[in-house]
């Protein structure tokens, strides 16, 4: 298209699909940029390849963020030098870098882009807000195996057309946001005494992470947490209100993203609604009928009925053979 309809164009398509940022082209007469966004579920992937540009999320569009969510970035050549939180680092090709989108970050392409990112819906990674927080702008790189591993996955996953069908996409939800985990886990624990709280966030860590494993469990209680993590119930409260995480709140918006899913999936079609209820902890089906419509403003059943329409009647034709008056 004409150069001097690539910036607004540009602009317009990234706001609409991916994330709204201000845009500052290094050379606004020379701007050139190819984009591909998609789905993964819920994951939203966007690859670029652009003339050197600056992107900056201000303070406004960070508060007006509806969808809290976290970036990760794949520096696949050059360098792009990322800053959040009062912090920036350089993340060279190999190299992976997360960041949020509910607060103000830059990202500084000096010699062109050629870079590859995930949306991640900041409920879905359920990580603590002050883990997240540590690890944002944060070189995640080639020295660290599992960093090593997470490139080439998220790299092939991005490309694959395959793999974005539905039934693929839920398939790979989980195992890739746990991935994302190990990454961001595996770095906080090689970041040394200079951390803060070096030894407070790997045990949120695992306890959100021994959480998500026995979600669908009814037994599961504040008690059986903190016992299996050698800790009071009190001190499992404060361990997680630092990270921002109300545990009842937690444990419920997770079964119900869990009983979201399964009912949109193959199994809605021949499951009963109270019987995937049960499957993920609420044993009170009247109960889980409620707590569904308050969170998602639709019943199970219609969520269901959404994705699994019941088949339209056929009204039935009569084949009348000459002769036959019966």
């Amino acid at each position: 298209m004409p150069p001097r309809e690539r910036e607004d164009t540009i602009r317009h398509a990234l706001w609409q699909s991916f994330s709204r940022v201000d845009i500052d082209h290094h050379s606004p007469e020379e701007i050139g940029a190819h984009m591909r966004v998609g789905a993964l579920g819920t994951l939203k992937v966007c690859t670029a390849r652009a003339t050197p540009v600056t992107l900056r999320r201000s303070e406004r569009l960070a508060r007006e963020d509806e969808e809290p969510a976290v970036f990760l970035g794949l520096q696949m050549t050059g360098t792009n030098v990322v800053g959040q939180h009062g912090r920036q680092t350089v993340v060279g090709p190999g190299s992976l870098v997360i960041f949020e989108s509910t607060a103000p970050y830059t990202l500084h392409f000096g010699k062109g882009v050629d870079y590859l990112s995930l949306r991640i819906p900041r409920e879905a990674l359920a990580m603590p807000e002050r883990v997240l927080r540590d690890a944002s702008a944060t070189t995640l790189g080639p020295g660290n195996p599992t960093a090593r591993l997470a490139f080439r996955y998220f790299t092939r996953l991005a490309a694959s057309e395959e793999l974005r069908d539905g039934t693929y996409a839920e398939a790979i939800m989980e195992p890739s946001v746990e991935l994302l985990r190990a990454v961001v886990t595996s770095q906080l624990g090689d970041a040394g005494p200079g951390r803060a709280g070096p030894t407070e966030v790997p045990i949120s860590l695992r306890i959100t992470q021994y959480i998500r494993v026995h979600l669908a469990d009814p037994a599961l209680s504040a008690a059986r947490i903190a016992a299996a993590h050698g800790i009071s119930v009190r001190h499992l409260y404060t361990v997680l209100s630092r990270s921002g995480i109300s545990l009842g709140d937690w444990i419920r918006t997770h079964r119900l993203d869990e009983c979201r899913r399964e009912l949109a999936g193959p199994r809605g079609r021949v499951r009963t609604i109270a019987g995937i209820g049960r499957s993920w902890g609420f044993v009170d089906a009247t109960h889980f009928s409620k707590v569904f419509k308050q969170a998602y403003g639709v019943s199970p059943r219609a969520w269901r009925e959404q994705h699994h329409p019941a088949p339209s009647r056929r009204r039935a034709v009569r084949t009348v053979v000459p002769g036959d008056m019966s």
